[in-house]
């Protein structure tokens, strides 16, 4: 990670959602950051003293100029990872989630407990994840403390903006004997002393590092431990993460538990809450979309993941209209790519299908949805990035005064991923459609977080 530069001025053309469905460019503007990373203004073209302030900037040694045929985007904030299911990313997807989890996933996660082995798959995700635009990102760690604290430093010092936290899995009879809290005590002590452990970290980091309450999911906990995590919700005011309404399968144990939804029984432990993140959702009825809007909790969809593991797609027009925060994520690894480029496309695709249906066999007024259900690639964008920073309450996500200075430097004339278009098409929306649906890792030339440089192909000057 390189040292910032501080205050810095970038000079170029910007593209962001600063409103849900809409595509803003910024053409020729420049855009002041302040010591600790955040705007402090955007200096339009027009603005009668523009000038005055691009010419400061170069005579003070503090321009960044973005070159010609290169656009700045917010960086992405990624909803959902399972970090340490980074080495099975496009493993085994053919398998059912109950052969994934068990013969694949939990023998991988039980892996981490050495932190030999676990170092330097998570610099390498961490990494990885910086080179492809993502700037802030949720995560699972293991079951292991130790290793969930470790990856929380190894985010503050790669530079990127991460939630980490230390799952719980404490019902022995619904976790492998090798792969479990050794007991609900345990499982909460370990928990208070991961956010503890991770407050100190984020205190000493420019870009914010947060601990997070993590039951995996209903089925992997017992009822004591769910309700005692609520309370440390409670008491500490952490973020919360778990998995809701996810497929056929998970959806369905709540009710034959309890007699109530998934979404209502994580409710009522006080785990859907303000600063609640639940993956998946595709489940969720209008009431239970309604709750979501109550409570302030947010969706992450996994738009990759779903299409194999959720059977079905989320109603992310409905939630939207209902009034829910969301963002998008990758759910590495039941998502086979780290891209967020790739999970924008298939969020929009996938969206397509709800409303209009799949089987020809079905007359067309019955094989869809029944109410409208598609999004447009804006829509994609926002979710990818504005979306993401008003779910976590964090000012992320657009190019306004007050947000922190997260960009990734997207290059549009390069060897091989070229995505001018020829010069034909090339109106602001046409721009941002063929980056969105055509642009390739090769093309991320830059990542900055609050201000700081932490990715660099090179190609500004």
């Amino acid at each position: 990670m390189s040292a910032s530069i501080s205050p810095t001025a970038f000079l170029g053309s910007f593209f962001h959602t600063p409103r849900y469905g809409e595509v803003e460019l910024l053409e020729n503007v420049l855009i002041e950051v302040d010591a600790r990373g955040f705007i402090t203004d955007v200096v339009r073209a027009d603005a009668p003293d523009y000038a005055a302030h691009v010419e400061h900037a170069r005579n003070t040694g503090t321009l960044v100029e973005l070159a010609q045929g290169t656009y700045g985007l917010p960086g992405f904030v990624d909803m959902h990872v399972h970090a340490p299911q980074w080495p099975q990313a496009g493993v085994a997807l053919d398998e059912p989630l109950d052969v994934w989890l068990q013969k694949r996933t939990f023998p991988l996660e039980a892996r981490f407990a050495d932190l030999d082995f676990a170092r330097p798959v998570y610099r390498d995700l961490v990494s990885r994840l910086l080179s492809l635009g993502t700037t802030t990102t949720v995560y699972f760690a293991s079951n292991d403390l130790a290793s969930s604290i470790e990856l929380a430093r190894i985010c503050a010092e790669g530079g990127q903006r991460a939630l980490v936290g230390k799952v719980v899995m404490d019902d022995a009879s619904a976790n492998p004997d090798f792969y479990r809290d050794a007991s609900t005590a345990q499982a909460l002590a370990d928990t208070e002393t991961l956010l503890a452990e991770v407050m100190q970290i984020g205190a000493a980091t420019r870009q914010g590092v947060y601990g997070v309450v993590t039951p995996r999911f209903i089925p992997s906990c017992t009822d004591e431990g769910l309700a005692g995590l609520g309370r440390i919700a409670e008491k500490t005011g952490a973020y919360v993460q778990s998995h809701c309404a996810e497929g056929q399968w998970e959806q369905s144990v709540a009710p034959a538990r309890y007699g109530k939804s998934d979404a209502q029984a994580l409710y009522d432990f006080g785990l859907l809450r303000e600063k609640s993140v639940m993956a998946h959702c595709t489940f969720l009825s209008e009431s239970d979309g309604e709750l979501f809007a109550r409570s302030g909790a947010a969706v992450a969809h996994c738009p990759v993941s779903n299409s194999y593991f959720a059977n079905s797609v989320c109603p992310v027009r409905r939630l939207r209209g209902q009034g829910v925060r969301m963002g998008l994520a990758t759910d590495i690894s039941g998502g086979f790519s780290p891209s967020m480029y790739e999970n924008m496309r298939h969020a929009i695709m996938v969206s397509r299908m709800l409303e209009e249906g799949v089987d020809a066999r079905v007359e067309p007024e019955a094989r869809g949805a029944g109410e409208p259900s598609r999004i447009t690639s804006a829509d994609a964008l926002w979710l990818a990035t504005a979306g993401g920073g008003e779910a976590l309450r964090l000012p992320v996500g657009t190019f306004e005064r007050g947000q922190a200075f997260d960009m990734q430097v997207v290059d549009t004339r390069v060897a091989g991923a070229d995505l001018t278009g020829f010069n034909v098409f090339s109106a602001p929306r046409d721009i941002i459609d063929r980056i969105i649906y055509l642009a390739t890792p090769e093309n991320v030339r830059q990542t900055w977080v609050q201000g700081t440089l932490v990715h660099n192909r090179s190609t500004l000057r």
